[in-house]
């Protein structure tokens, strides 16, 4: 409790008295105390998720069982997506993701190889402008931004 207390005194003084217009915690999966604090602490939540089987399933009981609990308002990002015609198919899959997770797709991130060779040493989307990652992330901000998660 005394943690959940720090983070969410830290969250607004973040956004109240140092003006941020975002905070991100970027966080594990699963039940640890960290990642629901930050769930508790979160305006909104982005759950990423590929189509493997098992993160399927993983991400359909997290989101019944937490997230609802919670009730928090939620978007998904299928991330590392194989078939780069799926983001040709943006309707279907968003129908999809609905029925299967009855949250809104936020957006479709393909599998890109050179992210993975980055191996976390640089922040993509700042050092690599005109990526297309960096233009999908862009466009699911902007979602965001202007509440068009739905």
């Amino acid at each position: 409790m005394r943690a959940l207390g720090r983070l969410l005194a830290l969250k607004e003084s973040l956004l109240r008295d140092q003006k941020f217009d975002y905070l991100f915690f970027d966080t594990s999966p699963g039940l640890q105390y960290s990642s629901i604090n930050a769930i508790v602490a979160a305006d909104f939540v982005i759950v990423a998720t590929t189509a493997d089987r098992s993160d399927v399933d993983g991400t359909k009981r997290m989101l019944q069982e937490l997230y609802n609990l919670f009730e928090k308002k939620t978007g998904l990002v299928l991330n590392k997506v194989l078939d780069s015609s799926a983001t040709a198919k943006k309707s279907e899959m968003s129908t999809k993701v609905k029925t299967v997770y009855q949250v809104p797709m936020l957006g479709i991130v393909p599998c890109f190889c050179e992210i993975l060779r980055a191996e976390g040493n640089l922040i993509f989307v700042q050092d690599k402008p005109d990526h297309p990652f960096t233009k999908i992330i862009a466009e699911m901000a902007r979602k965001i931004d202007n509440n068009e998660v739905n």
